[in-house]
């Protein structure tokens, strides 16, 4: 075996396991490290980003996109702590992901050494919501047993992201290792028992709806789960934020179960019979802070399908719990045979019929069309579905801006060939630039993200990253001067009592121009249609801001009305 830097040994085995771009930002405790990306720079890229929690968004967007673990690359310390807002959305999105991190060296651990961080317990299991696994690399003989296991537990069962801790004295040691093979994720079966309980389940059902969503979907488990839900006629809803996961063009598609859900899918959900929970782990927002479905034991009869038997039983105690990688889980539901007719028919087409009638944007009482800055966002959306490539990837941060497209877009997603919506299930503001671009660099596809004014400044410096590596996307930003959603809430709990939400924002058009972005302004809905046509043809990146007046607040209601409704109590 060939003598090796432990450093670019490190390099060969993500080469190994199939990993062309990785993200980062350079530190000086993993110097070797970035030499093998040098000596290997033929084979696989290191995109430089601007800030660590960007570069961990990328990281979490790749793997997302991919279904293999994205990864990123950080030094100790601030840069570690930067990239753990990407970490604790690969773990609640479901997300594989390998985050490698450089450590003080192992003759200085535990005296508080210069960035010195425990990361066991920063980032260890024992928080139960940041790494599946937190591993330090001391021997270095050993590299590609802990990368092999990194790939591995990232992908296997719930994916999620491993941290691996690499100390600068081991990345310069001599070893004559080498990489191991390619790990692919294991595939767990459901039980033919349990399919059978399934079946009889549905056969006794009168209004039975499925909710399908979460991690580890392909595009071919999504049409297996296309042929289910036509087998039986079964309306589907996605969940949250990952409305994807069934095309929504579909005469089955039921809507999105999320913040914002359409009243009457609420309802429906209520009423239900038997829910399928198809991926996902049920969290609050797809239950509506745990009412469609009520916790511990929901009023529905409930069928919980996951890869982890962990997440089976853990909030609610189903009827029927099947522990199931989704792959394995929608091929074995494809041939579960259905009867010749179904009760339930009129239940499905209501459910279709209700998702197509939420699709009709109703007027905001009180708003006056020709307000400054009253632009007409479900249009807006409708400029979109005409003229976006449908394999092209959406994506967004936290805000009341992504409601317009949670509401009004339609993905044809993942039956289709590709996955199409990178959006944070946990939350994370400043997630959809850095996804944007992360999605065009490693696909080449036309890469889309809807942002908020305060959404973008978190992570906006990362367009810088995007003309560097010859990356674009395309970003609409809605700039209202706030924290929308916070001052949403405020209105409703605190009527007129204004602190801390409101913002002053510089020139993001010269901002834009100035990392090397086109930029433009639009103030008038009928004028949005030429300018998104423009960036399409752009050979850089673009972003379309679009003032918009603090009243157009969510796509029901006025924030006016939302005061006023809190004032009456």
């Amino acid at each position: 075996m060939a003598q090796r830097n432990a450093g670019h040994l490190i390099v060969e085995c993500l080469i190994a396991q199939g990993v062309e771009v990785a993200f980062g930002v350079p530190g000086e405790s993993y110097l070797a490290v970035l030499d093998g990306f040098h000596r290997h720079r033929e084979q696989i890229r290191f995109i430089t980003c601007r800030q660590e929690g960007g570069a961990a968004f990328m990281a979490e967007a790749h793997g997302k996109l991919s279904g293999r673990p994205g990864v990123c690359l950080v030094t100790r310390g601030p840069g570690a702590t930067n990239a753990s807002i990407g970490v604790h959305t690969a773990f609640q999105d479901s997300t594989p992901m390998v985050l490698l991190v450089g450590d003080v060296g192992s003759d200085f651990r535990d005296r508080e050494a210069f960035q010195e961080v425990d990361f066991q317990s920063f980032f260890g299991p024992s928080t139960k919501a940041m790494a599946k696994r937190v591993e330090r690399i001391d021997d270095a003989r050993r590299i590609p047993e802990y990368i092999a296991r990194a790939f591995a537990t990232a992908m296997n069962g719930r994916p999620g992201p491993v941290v691996l801790v690499l100390p600068e004295d081991m990345l310069t040691q001599t070893v004559d290792a080498e990489p191991l093979p390619r790990v692919e994720a294991v595939q767990a079966w459901s039980d033919p028992g349990a399919l059978r309980d399934l079946r009889q389940l549905l056969l006794q059902s009168q209004r039975p709806l499925v909710i399908a969503g979460g991690g580890g979907w392909t595009p071919q488990a999504a049409q297996a789960l296309q042929r289910f839900a036509e087998n039986w006629q079964l309306p589907v809803g996605n969940a949250f934020r990952f409305q994807d996961t069934f095309d929504n063009h579909h005469p089955l598609y039921a809507g999105d179960v999320g913040i914002g859900i359409n009243p009457r899918l609420a309802a429906r959900i209520r009423e239900a019979d038997l829910v399928l929970a198809i991926g996902p782990r049920l969290g609050e927002m797809t239950t509506s802070g745990y009412t469609l479905l009520e916790a511990p034991r929901p009023r529905q009869k409930l069928v919980h399908i996951h890869a982890s038997a962990e997440e089976l039983n853990r909030v609610y105690q189903a009827d029927l719990a099947i522990q199931s990688s989704m792959n394995a889980a929608a091929r074995s539901l494809e041939v579960l045979s259905a009867p010749p007719s179904l009760p339930w028919a009129d239940w499905t087409a209501a459910a279709h019929a209700d998702y197509e009638a939420n699709l009709q944007p109703q007027a905001l009482a009180g708003l006056d069309p020709n307000q400054p800055g009253v632009i007409d966002l479900p249009a807006v959306v409708a400029v979109l579905q005409k003229h976006l490539p449908a394999e092209a990837v959406l994506t967004n941060g936290a805000g009341n801006f992504a409601s317009w497209v949670h509401r009004y877009f339609r993905h044809y997603g993942l039956a289709r060939g590709h996955k199409t919506q990178l959006a944070p299930t946990v939350g994370a503001m400043g997630y959809g630039v850095p996804a944007g671009i992360a999605a065009n660099l490693v696909s080449g596809r036309v890469a889309f993200t809807i942002a908020g004014d305060g959404d973008f400044l978190m992570n906006g410096q990362e367009l810088a990253t995007a003309v560097q590596h010859g990356g674009k996307s395309i970003i609409v930003l809605l700039n209202n001067g706030m924290y929308g959603t916070i001052r949403m809430h405020q209105e409703r709990e605190y009527p007129s009592h204004v602190s801390g939400s409101s913002l002053s924002n510089p020139d993001f058009c010269a901002l834009a121009r100035a990392y090397g972005y086109a930029a433009e302004q639009v103030t008038r809905t009928e004028d949005f249609e030429a300018a998104l046509v423009r960036a399409l043809q752009s050979e850089r990146g673009t972003l379309i801001e679009i003032p918009l007046s603090p009243e157009v607040i969510t796509t029901r209601g006025t924030l006016s009305a939302i005061r006023e409704a809190a004032l009456k109590r």
